[in-house]
């Protein structure tokens, strides 16, 4: 093989050659696990030539090392792999540099092998999947669960990334059609490599167990195993799950705070107070007074805000599906109805159903407890949980029900023919078919034909057109 960095041909651009060479490693490294000695040599002189450290070919190496021993490296991986502007699509040599980064991001993250894995394995994996959301333009940990993950590395936002995550300053990346696919992919290889790891015996070690990095793969797996866990290793299992739902809460805090429950009230009169004085209204009425001699305004009456609220209370009833195909969902779900039932005068009641159902209410200030008392798995039966539910639907006209599935029910004509009927009582039913991070899932065709139908759509995405759905419903 000729020399990367010398062209090959008069008319070809040195430049396309090192680039091409990196994606050629970069390939066959991903789809045969065979090193091939011309591509690593000629990769090796590529990434000296352009001033990279060769660390970067290192498959044992983490980005966080790289950054770590590189520093100024961190700001070359964010939004690396957002459009580039028209001047760096001129630069040829920057597009060499590029292809050495994204390959290093890609190969650590798609590249994860196989056997056993370590809870160090994994959290070099989870930071290193932290950096591929980052040069998406995404915050880290975004795309696998919606929520930031913490520390240093890929959970710092550092330099060049913007306050909302896109990437870097003033950059708007379309990404539209990739993030939907490549969140779920992420979300799987990370499912994979949690069940590829012995997490009893690293939850039974508490210097293995503070290695994890809490995910939505790590929690159904440790929600799907905790009725085996005893001792150290269920007390590490709680703590990873409880620090996962405060992170989860957080988020979804900041989308709910602004709720204003209740229209304004303006049968009762304002409070006369300073805060509530409404100066704009109270200068234009008493315009007629002014005084052009004296230069001066003569306000005859003050006017005050209303700020009372009508105080209706509005009860929120959340069903959910906790079958295996809906944990995402369901534990979004729990965090979001234990925030609502947090407002003033929102009554909330929560229902979780496979075969069975159970009335969590009495823990739904509290998605931890709630959690720990959810069996995931098994079948799907609606109408159980409708049992359930009926008898909570006390004045329709104040009620949203909230149902969470992806529909796939074991008796679906009795279970549809209960939901219309909620519908026609006056009650707001809104049918959700995932309200996961990623904003993918899968819906039964029949009940979305009929729901559509009835003028009730199935919402589908990620989690906060359920927030403003419900924030709509109990303004």
């Amino acid at each position: 093989m000729t020399d990367a960095t010398t062209p090959t041909h008069p008319e070809v651009d040195p430049h396309d050659n090192r680039r091409q060479v990196l994606y050629w490693r970069l390939l066959a490294r991903l789809f045969d696990h065979e090193e091939q000695a011309t591509l690593e040599s000629a990769s090796l002189a590529v990434v000296e030539d352009i001033g990279l450290p060769p660390a970067l070919l290192d498959p044992g190496a983490s980005v966080d090392s790289i950054v770590q021993r590189h520093p100024e490296l961190a700001a070359e991986f964010d939004g690396l792999m957002v459009p580039e502007t028209d001047d760096e699509a001129q630069d040829r040599s920057a597009e060499v540099r590029r292809a050495a980064l994204v390959s290093k991001v890609l190969l650590n993250v798609f590249a994860a092998g196989s056997g056993t894995v370590t809870a160090g394995q994994l959290a070099r994996w989870q930071s290193d999947a932290g950096w591929l959301e980052r040069a998406l333009g995404c915050k880290p940990g975004e795309l696998r669960g919606g929520r930031a993950a913490a520390g240093s590395g890929a959970g710092a936002a550092g330099p060049g990334v913007s306050p909302t995550g896109t990437g870097g300053p003033g950059t708007t990346p379309d990404l539209s059609r990739l993030i939907p696919a490549i969140g779920p992919e992420l979300g799987a290889i990370e499912a994979d490599l949690v069940k590829r790891m012995r997490l009893r015996e690293v939850l039974a070690d508490p210097r293995l167990a503070a290695q994890l990095t809490p995910s939505m793969s790590l929690i159904e797996q440790l929600l799907r195993d905790k009725n085996n866990l005893s001792g150290v290793a269920l007390v590490n299992a709680k703590s990873l799950i409880r620090r996962f739902v405060d992170e989860v809460a957080q988020v979804l805090r900041t989308q709910v705070e602004k709720t204003a429950v209740g229209a304004l009230d303006r049968s009762v009169p304002p409070k006369r107070v300073f805060r509530n004085l409404d100066l704009d209204r109270t200068i234009w009425k008493n315009l007629t007074n002014w005084s052009p001699e004296e230069e001066r305004l003569y306000v005859d009456r003050l006017y005050y805000r209303h700020t009372a609220r009508k105080t209706t209370p509005q009860r929120l009833i959340v069903v959910v599906d906790q079958s295996g195909s809906m944990v995402d969902s369901m534990v979004n779900c729990t965090i979001l109805a234990s925030i609502f039932a947090g407002l003033p005068k929102v009554d909330v009641h929560l229902i979780a159903y496979d075969t069975q159902a159970l009335d969590l209410t009495p823990w739904v200030h509290d998605p931890f407890e709630t959690l720990l008392r959810t069996n995931l798995g098994g079948g799907t039966d609606g109408t159980v949980a409708m049992a359930l539910a009926q008898p909570k639907i006390a004045e329709p006209r104040n009620t949203v029900v909230v149902w969470i599935s992806d529909f796939y029910e074991w008796r679906s004509e009795p279970l549809f023919d209960s939901m219309a009927a909620i519908h026609r009582s006056g009650a707001k039913f809104i049918p959700v078919g995932s309200v996961t991070s990623s904003g993918r899932g899968s819906v039964n065709p029949w009940f979305r034909e009929r729901f559509k139908d009835l003028g009730t759509p199935v919402l589908s995405g990620h989690i906060r057109k359920l927030v403003h759905e419900l924030k709509t419903f109990l303004a």
